[in-house]
């Protein structure tokens, strides 16, 4: 008789796990607390606007080519894609600047700031491209169970050209000395959850996947990624239980006898748990069953919270790209204020999403739909009046940058921070990426993806291993299937 699973949770991870257990031939249900699929990548629709609730940036396309390819399909079956050119639009305090996707417009960018730095990007690049095919290909689909995983002659020779013992600030200076440059190479690390000089440089594989490889965009939104695994699991089987949030468990023999949730109690083989991990550890198992204490999870480093506007405006906006970065005040004090001294930003650094720009189904015609991110320290006091002094910041700083009028065009708007993440995702102190990438959160030094005192209960996504982010996300579902496969066949 099939085994049946449940994976808790239909984010990115809980997708690719249930596709991947449905290929094996397992008997799968996915139980999501929210009316839609997706978790943090839900899509809102709002006054005929349409937005991506959480990422937006498509990079790393080959992480999605291979998922879909062991379905035998590929993304094209469910979506287009297009590459973005420009990638996205950096506004410095004196200029703004483009980011093109090809690379000889690319050195002559780097040619213009800093003469002679073609060079230096080449190599700089030449490194980056070696970390991500190790990284991706041998690193990040270890199950990081045991450090014998890591004793591949190619991994242990590999170490020192990884430069995991080097700081991504000290690595990108070796090469550049323009200002611009540095921050432009620095910013993809912003989200990773530390600061440039407490992030290892084998993360220089992100400027790798954002150079070279590119920034894409599915039309229709990030959303469409999520519809087509959705679309991929029921054809594969899986059942998809919406509303439904799971809130105990039934044990026997040291395993989960039954999922309990607000709509019934169900038997299952084996539960994966896709949803906050920490979450299902502190709020669904009792003590004994738990794998850390909460003394642990409070000496985590976690990546940042983000306050969030999806804003709808009745008109277009001059000067502003599908993506653009604002990077017109101090960056390694916002930093600071994320990382080191938690506090809500004095002057903070502002990520825009405008896909009107690329795909005009997400707004009405002539309009915009704008989603602008503030990084933000996690486990703030998340109040209405702390994001209504945010967002006249924003406005400010729009207005200035589009130079018209945006406040009053303003037809809809919806913000989202701490409290919501808590709400929605059970979001350990309503961060919005998971663990910080540190040196001692990489690998086996994150939590497991197996429950070490119940046999039957396993982990996926931002809080385990690879990591956070889109494609981590759906590396970790398909880590989680293998251990699976080799432990319940």
């Amino acid at each position: 008789m099939e085994k049946k699973i449940a994976v808790i949770g239909s984010g990115f991870a809980g997708l690719s796990a249930a596709c991947h257990l449905a290929k094996k031939g397992y008997n799968v249900t996915v139980i999501e607390k929210n009316t839609t699929p997706g978790g943090r990548a839900r899509q809102l629709q709002l006054s005929g606007f349409t937005f991506d609730m959480g990422p937006s940036w498509y990079w790393m396309p080959d992480v999605f080519e291979h998922f879909f390819s062991q379905f035998n399909k590929k993304p094209s079956d469910y979506y287009q894609l297009d590459r973005l050119d420009p990638s996205y639009r950096v506004k410095f305090k004196d200029e703004h600047v483009d980011l093109p996707a090809s690379m000889l417009e690319m050195e002559a960018l780097f040619e213009r700031l800093e003469p002679g730095s073609s060079k230096g990007l080449r190599q700089f690049l030449k490194q980056a491209e070696y970390k991500y095919q190790v990284g991706i290909n041998d690193l990040v689909y270890k199950p990081s169970r045991s450090i014998t995983e890591f004793a591949d002659p190619r991994l242990l020779t590999g170490l020192l050209k990884m430069d995991v013992f080097t700081s991504m600030s000290k690595h990108i200076r070796k090469f550049f000395k323009n200002g611009k440059l540095i921050e432009l190479l620095e910013f993809p690390v912003l989200f990773l959850g530390s600061t440039p000089e407490n992030t290892p440089a084998l993360y220089s594989l992100m400027n790798y996947a954002d150079i070279s490889l590119g920034t894409w965009y599915p039309q229709g939104g990030m959303f469409k990624v999520v519809e087509a695994m959705v679309s991929l699991a029921q054809e594969l089987g899986v059942e998809l239980l919406m509303d439904e949030a799971v809130t105990g468990f039934s044990y026997k023999n040291k395993s989960i006898e039954k999922v309990i949730t607000t709509k019934g109690a169900y038997d299952f083989d084996v539960v994966v748990g896709g949803a906050d991990y920490h979450h299902i550890e502190s709020q669904l198992l009792p003590t004994e069953y738990r794998n850390y204490s909460e003394s642990y999870w409070d000496k985590r480093v976690m990546a940042p919270s983000s306050l969030l506007f999806y804003i709808g405006v009745n008109k277009e906006l001059p000067n502003m790209l599908h993506h653009v970065l604002f990077f017109d005040e101090d960056f390694k004090q916002h930093a600071k204020e994320i990382y080191q001294d938690p506090k809500w930003p004095t002057k903070p650094l502002l990520y825009t999403s405008a896909t009107s720009k690329t795909d005009k189904s997400v707004a009405p015609e002539g309009h915009e739909n704008l989603v602008v991110l503030i990084p933000v320290a996690p486990d703030l006091q998340d109040t209405e009046e702390t994001r209504e002094h945010y967002y006249q910041i924003v406005m400010d700083r729009l207005e200035s940058f589009t130079g018209t009028n945006i406040r009053d065009h303003v037809v809809c708007k919806k913000s989202f921070a701490h409290k919501d993440f808590i709400n929605d995702y059970n979001s350990f102190k309503g961060n919005a990426y998971g663990l910080a990438n540190t040196l001692m959160q990489t690998a086996i030094l994150k939590p497991s993806l197996k429950n070490k005192k119940l046999k039957n209960l396993y982990f996926t996504g931002q809080l385990t291993v690879p990591g956070p982010g889109v494609p981590p996300s759906i590396i970790s579902g398909e880590v989680v299937a293998r251990e699976i496969q080799k432990d319940f066949k």
